[in-house]
């Protein structure tokens, strides 16, 4: 009786540990090759049957759209951890910076995915806006308690002006990276 009570909770195990890695295979395949990355190389890297895929994600739209998600979570998951991790918030906040801008480097091609008219896109924007705000303000609130950066940095301005800086990232005269560094420094404050 209790291996057939065990079973179904061992699939559901199975199941989402074969979805985590389609989704990082599937990450690591648009950043390689773009979203148009054929699904086969997604299932190898994940080493899972091509089948698998399409049980999880049975269009291509539905899997860009679960990867989307998928990254968004875990930068907003980030935030909190790291501020309960370091004993400076700007620390923290910097940190937080980094793993956001490497979410934002890593979207080759989804700008132009997510300009189609399929639905599944449409909500994307306002769930990132939903999901990341709140954790970009509240690092910000935690620096500026601790007099670590300026007060009144706006979380969208910053988001804003961290996602302008990473347009160019692809391009081998661009540092994108050294540019964010420039921006990090400029919201500590003066002493």
């Amino acid at each position: 009786m209790a291996d057939t009570a065990g079973a179904p909770r061992r699939r559901r195990v199975d199941a989402r540990r074969n979805e985590e890695a389609l989704l990082k295979a599937a990450a690591a395949a648009f950043v390689a090759s773009g979203v148009d990355a054929p699904v086969r190389d997604i299932a190898a890297r994940a080493g899972v049957g091509v089948g698998t895929i399409y049980r999880h994600f049975p269009t291509r739209a539905d899997l860009i759209v679960a990867v989307y998600r998928h990254q968004v979570e875990e930068c907003a998951a980030a935030g909190p951890a790291l501020l309960a991790a370091h004993d400076s918030p700007y620390e923290a906040l910097t940190r937080w910076i980094d793993l956001f801008a490497d979410f934002l480097i890593t979207k080759h091609g989804l700008a132009e995915a997510m300009q189609s008219d399929d639905a599944g896109f449409q909500s994307l924007h306002a769930y990132f806006l939903d999901r990341l705000l709140p954790v970009c303000a509240e690092l910000l609130a935690a620096a500026a308690d601790a007099g670590e950066i300026v007060p009144n940095v706006g979380a969208l301005m910053l988001m804003r002006g961290i996602g302008n800086l990473c347009i160019g990232a692809g391009s081998p005269d661009y540092d994108a990276r050294r540019m964010i560094e420039f921006v990090t420094a400029g919201l500590r404050s003066q002493p």
